[in-house]
């Protein structure tokens, strides 16, 4: 086995991060947000990589990030401008760094035509610099200072003379760095004067013996370029102060400047400031490195590991509780408060190992700049992208499922959504179309928002459109929430030519089928010429939750809690029928639909009275507030999370199961599904002005004029 093949896995896996990293300071410096320390981040990047690149000999990586880099160095020193072009120019530098990485990674080929093509076009633009640093000198013919100096002398190709200033760090030797190595590397390079600093060393008794305390002013007369001498102290550059400078070949030696100072007082006094000065930068440093973030890299499958040892410790957990319930009031008082302390312990160390799964939803944001541009190039649009809680946090696990479905509703808005920059100032609209990507926390989920400015969804070329591909009867009237949800079916498009951008059919059907095997749910809507909305809602984490454990006729279900509202017991009045059949529940002069768990899964004894039994009130996403009707609650408890899909076959109305304190399966509802399985007979009397008085228990109904205002209201309800 390779030795070094965990070092590399580790480089592959810092590459990946880097990338990332890069691709949010270019698009920052694209849209003209970046600030001063933009232009240094992506260079330490492109440093990074290309050292790595290095140890592991990847010579076509290295020799395309040495130009990136060398370009890069010149933009933040001043000498090459950034423009749109150049920008641009770095953006496809970075497609090819991460074609080159990912071939490198699988041990494929390398783009090798392509990377030598773009970086001889790096190189070009670098040689135009240093040309315009050559001719940049004075009337005089002197350079006007190091670095036209430094171009001067590389453009005749005479030996040039740097001076280097290296103060390292107090925690350099911690860090595994020696000094005496760059010193000696260093004179592999040229001649070497060496003048130390001393000034911080301090007294024996007051030394740490693993700090750094001394410095040095280097000297080195050299033909190599600026770049070969910065490479020497690559491993440092963040351990240290270093400052290179190009001087004119006869500038005096440090040791000569000091024999050339106004007297030995004045020296000393001079050196007596720098001590004061130097003395504070190990205290500084030591003070920075405090608020230093340390971090390791762990194996995901270890975490998942982890994660589901802990949700087997919360089994266990529930199954000594329920045990505990059914001991005799009193007995074993100390048994009990311990099973207390073991609950309270082990819902902390729950949060804690989910927390470690948990990554901001930044890194799938920091992709959609960039699918703006091209596709609104490509589109010949105009598209202003604003993004809304990024630092959001979701499990890793969702993080990974959930890019394509993003990518595939901002082609949607982009396409299908914005018009023309044409159409939108007839409009009155401005030219330059908003998509707005939103990700926020809300009752226990993570709700990502992709909403645009644009003209909104024609309900009736949609449902023509349906009509024609046969996807709903030629007499068929429909909702506006069912037209719009006509958009998720397999093979339907609105777009009257295919693209590579659209027009297939196939997407929106893709993404919901990947949300809802998430346990999550993506709906859309719309207002006609203001814009749509596309909403995702996500479970937090895939392994654990909190439950409320019903009983319907015997059987145990799970209903989460953060559907649910609240738990009531309504009067015979309260319960009213429709002529389709289905009973409706008045809370609080809103009608809301009831769901029997016992009718969608043929369970027989179950309660069919909701007066005599219970009414859970569960939100849903789509279509708003539902009644379950269950026979009675046994309380709160923390589940754990198993898979229909990977250890049964997906249910209808069952989004995944849980093991009990007893031991036994019990399944956990989905509230949508169940709403989708009784066919929504609501929805189709939309008016409800055919209601029947007298439902369950003869109960009177309100006015009909009252429940429509009441549907106008809240849109959702009866859909």
């Amino acid at each position: 086995m390779d030795e070094l093949l965990q070092f590399r896995e580790t480089y592959f896996a810092e590459c990946e991060e880097l990338l990332r990293d890069l691709e949010t300071q270019l698009g920052a410096l694209h849209d003209g947000t970046a600030d001063s320390e933009c232009l240094n981040s992506i260079f330490r990047a492109v440093h990074s990589i290309k050292a790595g690149a290095g140890l592991f000999k990847f010579s076509v990586l290295v020799h395309f990030s040495h130009e990136l880099e060398a370009l890069l160095d010149y933009m933040r020193d001043g000498r090459v401008e950034i423009t749109e072009a150049r920008v641009d120019l770095l953006f496809r530098a970075n497609d090819v760094l991460a074609d080159l990485i990912g071939a490198a990674a699988v041990g494929g080929d390398a783009p090798v035509a392509v990377a030598d093509a773009l970086a001889k076009e790096l190189a070009e633009i670098t040689a135009a610099a240093r040309g315009e640093s050559a001719a940049g000198e004075s009337a005089s013919g002197a350079p006007e200072d190091g670095d036209t100096a430094a171009g001067s002398a590389e453009t005749r190709g005479e030996p040039l003379c740097y001076r280097i200033d290296f103060r390292p760090s107090a925690e350099l030797f911690r860090h595994a760095n020696e000094p005496l190595l760059l010193i000696r590397e260093l004179k592999t390079l040229g001649q070497v004067e060496i003048d130390a600093d001393l000034s911080r060393l301090p007294d024996l008794k007051s030394m740490e013996p693993e700090d750094a305390y001394l410095g040095w002013t280097l000297t080195l007369r050299s033909d190599c370029g600026r770049a070969a001498v910065e490479e020497v102290f690559e491993f440092v550059e963040h351990d240290c102060r270093l400052d290179i400078a190009v001087v004119p070949s006869d500038a005096p030696s440090p040791e000569a400047q000091g024999a050339a100072a106004n007297g030995d007082a004045a020296a000393g006094t001079a050196n007596g400031q720098t001590a004061d000065r130097s003395a504070a930068e190990p205290q500084a440093a030591k003070a920075g490195s405090g608020a230093r973030i340390s971090s390791i890299r762990v194996d995901l499958n270890r975490i998942d590991r982890l994660v589901n040892m802990v949700g087997e410790l919360v089994i266990t957990q529930s199954m000594l509780s329920q045990q505990a319930d059914e001991l005799p009031t009193g007995q074993l008082p100390r048994f009990s408060r311990g099973l207390e302390e073991l609950a309270m312990h082990t819902r902390e160390l729950q949060e804690s190992v989910m927390a470690i799964r948990m990554q901001p939803v930044k890194s799938v944001f920091a992709r959609v700049p960039r699918l703006v541009r091209e596709v609104t190039a490509k589109l010949g649009k105009r598209a202003r992208l604003v993004t809304i809680g990024e630092e959001t946090e979701v499990d890793k696990t969702v993080i990974e499922e959930i890019s394509d479905p993003i990518t595939h509703m901002i082609r949607n808005s982009l396409d299908h959504g914005l018009e023309s920059p044409e159409k939108r100032e007839a409009a009155g609209k401005p030219a330059e179309g908003t998509i707005t990507l939103c990700a926020e926390h809300r009752g226990g989920r993570i709700v990502i928002t992709i909403r645009d400015d644009g003209r909104g969804i024609d309900h009736a070329s949609v449902l023509a459109r349906a009509k024609e591909r046969g996807l709903v009867a030629p007499d068929a009237h429909l909702s506006g929430d069912e037209i719009e949800d006509l958009l998720f079916k397999p093979g339907f498009s609105t777009a009257e030519t295919v693209t590579d951008i659209s027009g297939r059919g196939v997407g929106l059907d893709v993404v919901r089928r990947n949300i809802e095997g998430l346990g999550g749910r993506v709906s859309v809507s719309s207002e006609r010429d203001s814009g749509t909305c596309f909403t995702m809602t996500l479970p937090l984490t895939l392994a654990v939750m909190d439950g409320m454990i019903v009983v319907v006729g015997g059987e145990k279900f799970v209903i989460p809690t953060t559907n649910i509202i609240e738990s009531m017991r309504p009067s015979r009045e309260q319960v009213n029928r429709l002529p389709s059949g289905e009973q409706v529940v008045e809370v609080r002069g809103e009608y809301l639909q009831l769901l029997y768990i016992a009718r969608a899964f043929n369970i027989p004894g179950a309660v069919d009275d909701p007066s005599r039994g219970l009414v859970v009130l569960a939100e849903t996403e789509r279509r708003g507030k539902v009644g379950l009707v269950v026979d009675q609650l046994l309380g709160q408890q923390q589940v754990v999370i198993k898979s229909l899909e990977d250890n049964y076959d997906p249910v209808p109305g069952i989004s995944a199961a849980t093991i009990l304190g007893n031991g036994l399966v019990a399944p956990i509802l989905d509230v949508e599904g169940l709403q989708t399985m009784s066919q929504a007979p609501v929805a189709r009397a939309a008016t409800l002005s055919d209601l029947s008085p007298g439902g369950v228990g003869g109960g009177t109904v309100r006015p009909p004029d009252a429940i429509v205002s009441t549907e106008q209201a809240e849109r959702s309800q009866w859909t």
